[in-house]
């Protein structure tokens, strides 16, 4: 089995701030803080050049991609429609610290974002982030279509529930609350938006990830 590489962790706002050496130490920076903000780094160099500077300038930014998919497959996929918003979530473990967000395509500009949640998980955080992101497209009145990456956020959309396995608890209220409002959402409106999968093979990570893996 491969070695797992090191990573090194940066916590720009939590209990303490800092570069931390190992995921537990993070986490326990950042478990139950509002707004934590953090990101794994590959070195311990570029971890410190991080802390000092703005955590909004290192979300998101993803490592050079070059696919794996043929010249025809390529050219069969196309590339990225940027007349669109993306969404994602993050979430450090399952269940875990969750949030979500949404950009724009093209420019990465953050247009909304939420959490991070003490307890939830990946799948909860592409359905919110999707509902979230239809429910901002038809208050505008916008013609602009949807990316998201998981299969299982459009299926629930279409199904108009959240098929979660996670058990409601104290921990995890505030996000219960936003799937109720969703499928809420998701029942007495009806949308125009085209929800469009994300070909991470072709394009490499979709614009509104976090950035931490």
């Amino acid at each position: 089995m491969a070695k797992k590489k090191k990573k090194y962790y940066t916590v720009w706002k939590g209990h303490h701030t800092g570069v931390f050496e190992t995921w537990d130490d993070c986490k326990a920076q950042i478990k139950d803080f509002q707004g934590a903000q953090y990101k794994s780094f590959s070195t311990f160099e570029a971890a410190k050049k991080a802390l000092k500077g703005n955590y909004k300038d290192y979300i998101g930014k993803s490592k050079t991609f070059k696919s794996t998919l043929t010249e025809a497959q390529l050219k069969k996929i196309g590339k990225p429609n940027f007349h669109s918003i993306s969404v994602d979530a993050a979430s450090s473990g399952n269940p875990g610290v969750m949030e979500y967000r949404g950009v724009d395509t093209k420019t990465k500009k953050q247009l909304f974002i939420q959490g991070p949640f003490k307890e939830g998980t990946n799948n909860i955080g592409e359905f919110l982030a999707l509902v979230h992101g239809l429910a901002l497209l038809k208050k505008k009145n916008s013609d602009v279509i949807i990316y998201t990456d998981s299969k299982t956020a459009m299926s629930w959309v279409k199904k108009k529930t959240c098929n979660t396995k996670l058990e409601r608890n104290e921990k995890n209220k505030d996000v219960f609350e936003l799937i109720d409002r969703a499928i809420d959402w998701l029942k007495k409106n009806e949308y125009k938006t085209v929800i469009v999968k994300w070909e991470t093979k072709a394009w490499g990570e979709i614009p509104a990830d976090f950035g931490r893996k």
